[in-house]
């Protein structure tokens, strides 16, 4: 009865991330309240359960330091959103203050976020994030458990994957949910934005590559594993044409760095298993660089990976030029973090700032700065920054997750996205890497799948 039972939450765990998927993985305020509801009653009605009770306090024990940073930060996103006397306004946020002045507010309380709504929304979003984490490490405690969602999310992937492939192969029309009229000449499925549909699938083929290298070296082999293994193949191949298709430079430089990485480590060990799944990848390879490439045009194929030339020079604003570029926003959001450096102007406010200082603004306009890093210091300031990476770095200490193989291509995949996109604003992408980054195997433990 109780296997039942865990199997029932397992499968409830993976709707609430399908419907995250198909609603462009969450990035809306709507979407965030309701996944905020749905994952707060579900880690209630676990937390009734004295088995995930006691999982649950023993993940807050383990980490009780990191917890309370995180619960310090987001204190400090509700300090943010709070009203507060505009003396005290003057004094924390100066440039808020002049704001206010020059729009003649007359009111007596305002907040130190510049737009209140959002911060909101975004303090939701992180309480559903640490929620998420608590959860998964309270179901998935055992390596059977972790190939499962392996399974899951690479399967989930290729779904994804083979619907945006057949809407880009029909012009990608608009429909239902589905508005794809930005990037009718690339695949991008639930998504709105072409690399974050990349960077979805990046973490899905990682999931799926992870799930080949290691159910060799820690399952029994069954008749079961073997078609296992060539269904997950599948995924991956699905998961590939999805990358490819995406024309994404962020995207596709990723997925060919996950392919590096992973053949230079098989090289160097010397089992038979693992130059199995060297070959693998090799043929991974190979259909992307000849079938695809003899399909789209050489010439396209490896534009996909001049990732480094194009994004960078898009870094090097001309002096005169005044449009709103890459290079153009990220300048612009570093200013604003001197103007807001200790309490940042809240979660969301960038959009605001870029209404207030470019005027008149087109129909299309960027809402990030293409530099999740940039933005996210310039949102919470010095303070908010310190506390969530004090977060972070007791809980790297913690776990010893620093030199694991796994987790050195996830810090990879997080500082090219910190530095040159916006995808970790997605929910979606912030969710699974904190999960994938999470995850540890436990040696020596025959399994069977």
């Amino acid at each position: 009865m109780v296997v039942n039972k865990n199997r029932i939450y397992k499968y409830i765990f993976f709707l609430i991330i399908s419907l995250m998927t198909i609603f462009n993985g969450g990035n809306s305020n709507l979407i965030i309240q309701i996944n905020f509801i749905i994952i707060s009653f579900f880690f209630l009605f676990l937390n009734r359960e004295k088995n995930y009770q006691a999982q649950m306090k023993t993940i807050f024990f383990n980490n009780k330091i990191s917890i309370y940073f995180y619960f310090l930060f987001i204190i400090f996103i509700i300090f943010q959103t709070i009203p507060l006397p505009l003396e005290w306004i003057k004094v924390l946020s100066p440039e808020k203050y002049n704001f206010l002045n020059k729009l003649n507010f007359n009111g007596t309380l305002a907040t130190i976020s510049l737009n209140s709504s959002n911060s909101f929304f975004s303090l939701l979003n992180y309480v559903s994030l640490f929620l998420f984490l608590i959860i998964f490490k309270s179901l998935f405690r055992k390596t059977t458990d972790i190939f499962k969602f392996y399974y899951f999310i690479v399967s989930l992937g290729a779904l994804t994957s083979s619907i945006a492939i057949y809407l880009f192969l029909i012009g990608n029309p608009d429909f239902w949910i589905l508005t794809n009229s930005g990037y009718k000449q690339a695949a991008t499925g639930f998504f709105i934005n072409r690399t974050v549909f990349s960077c979805f699938l990046v973490l899905c083929f990682f999931c799926g590559i992870e799930y080949l290298k290691l159910i060799d070296d820690q399952s029994r082999d069954t008749t079961r594993n073997f078609f296992k293994k060539i269904y997950v193949r599948i995924f991956i191949l699905l998961i590939t044409i999805g990358i490819i298709t995406s024309f994404s430079r962020l995207g596709n430089f990723l997925f060919i760095s996950l392919i590096a990485i992973q053949i230079a480590q098989s090289l160097f060990t010397n089992n038979k298993k693992n130059k199995l799944f060297l070959w693998t990848l090799i043929l991974i390879v190979i259909f992307d660089v000849l079938i695809l490439g003899f399909y789209f045009g050489s010439e396209k194929l490896f534009q996909r990976y001049l990732f480094l030339k194009n994004d960078i020079n898009q870094y090097i604003p001309l002096i005169n030029d005044q449009s709103l570029s890459r290079g153009n926003l990220s300048k612009f959001a570093v200013n604003e973090i001197k103007n807001f450096i200790f309490f940042g102007y809240g979660g969301g406010g960038f959009e605001y700032l870029l209404k207030i200082n470019y005027k008149p603004l087109s129909v299309n306009f960027a809402s990030h700065a293409h530099s999740d890093l940039i933005e996210f210091i310039g949102e919470y300031g010095v303070i908010g920054s310190l506390l969530i990476f004090l977060s972070i770095l007791f809980t790297c200490i913690k776990n010893n997750i620093f030199f694991i193989l796994k987790n050195i291509f996830l810090f990879y995949f997080l500082f090219l996205i910190l530095i040159f996109d916006f995808s970790l604003h997605i929910p979606i992408i912030q969710f699974l890497l904190i999960i994938l980054f999470s995850i540890k195997y436990k040696k020596y433990e025959n399994i069977i799948t």
